[in-house]
């Protein structure tokens, strides 16, 4: 990761015509080492681009897959997670259950 992250801030710089660091600290990482916690942090991870300014919601960022995921869009990229699978018989019910989910975290849904 550092590596990626040393090569990353070169190419921001160079394409930008910046210099300096493009983040604050160190690079830190957690495990996640339980299913509970996976799908906690689901929606935090999804909400981070509305977080940082680069969308109003999560389901615009292109990159994300909370369209897949909450809103049944087609994503190609976008594969069902074992845990999904166990939020609810029919694609609809796990959709209903995340967007519960994700509109109660503390991420700031609407």
């Amino acid at each position: 990761m550092q590596a990626l992250g040393r090569r990353y801030v070169r190419y921001v710089n160079t394409a930008n015509g910046r210099i300096g660091t493009l983040w604050e600290g160190r690079y830190r990482a957690a495990p996640i080492d339980s299913e509970a916690y996976f799908l906690a942090c689901c929606p935090y991870i999804e909400f981070n681009p509305v977080r940082a300014g680069t969308v109003a919601h999560s389901a615009r960022y292109p990159w994300s897959s909370y369209g897949a995921g909450a809103l049944a869009a087609a994503d190609p990229l976008a594969t069902d997670h074992s845990l999904d699978l166990e939020l609810g018989r029919s694609a609809a019910d796990r959709r209903a259950y995340r967007g519960t989910v994700w509109a109660t975290s503390r991420c700031g849904f609407p």
